[in-house]
C-alpha cells in the first residue's frame, strides 16, 4: 500500500513536465518558423498573397515574423504565455484560412490546425508549473 501512495505522490508531482515540454516545443517551433519567414521573406509574401487583396499585406508581413519569434521565446520560457499565444492566434487562423482561399496544401493545413489546437489548449491551461509565470506567482 505504501508503494501505491509513493507512486501516486510521484505522479502528481511530475504530471506537469510533459505539458511543459509540449509548451517548450511549441515555442521553439514558432520561433524557428519566424526565423524562416525572416530569412525567406518572398515565401511569406507568397503565402499571404490570397489574403492580400483584402488589404493589410504590408502589416501582415511585418507582424507575422516578429510575433512568431518574440512569442516563441516567451512561450519557451513561460513568460506571459497567454498573452504570447493570444498574439499567435490571428496568425494561425490566417494560416488555416489561407489554405482554403488559395492553393490547398494539406500538410501545411494539418500543421496549422495542430499548432492552433495546442495554442488554444495553452490559452486556457496557462504556462504550467515549470515556467517564469509560475516562478513569479510564487514569489508574491
Amino acid at each position: 500500500m505504501e508503494n501505491v501512495k509513493s507512486l501516486n505522490k510521484w505522479a502528481n508531482s511530475h504530471t506537469y513536465l510533459p505539458v511543459d515540454l509540449v509548451r517548450i516545443v511549441l515555442g521553439g517551433f514558432l520561433f524557428m518558423k519566424g526565423v524562416s519567414f525572416v530569412t525567406n521573406i518572398q515565401y511569406l509574401h507568397d503565402l499571404i498573397s490570397p489574403i492580400d487583396k483584402f488589404g493589410g499585406g504590408m502589416f501582415m508581413l511585418h507582424y507575422i515574423a516578429p510575433a512568431h519569434m518574440i512569442g516563441g521565446i516567451m512561450i519557451i520560457f513561460g513568460l506571459l504565455t497567454r498573452w504570447a499565444i493570444a498574439a499567435q492566434l490571428p496568425i494561425l487562423f490566417g494560416a488555416v484560412l489561407v489554405n482554403f482561399m488559395g492553393k490547398m496544401h494539406s500538410e501545411s493545413l494539418v500543421l496549422a490546425l495542430i499548432v492552433l489546437f495546442i495554442c488554444v489548449f495553452f490559452l486556457f491551461y496557462g504556462s504550467g508549473k515549470h515556467s517564469a509565470d509560475y516562478y513569479f506567482k510564487m514569489q508574491q
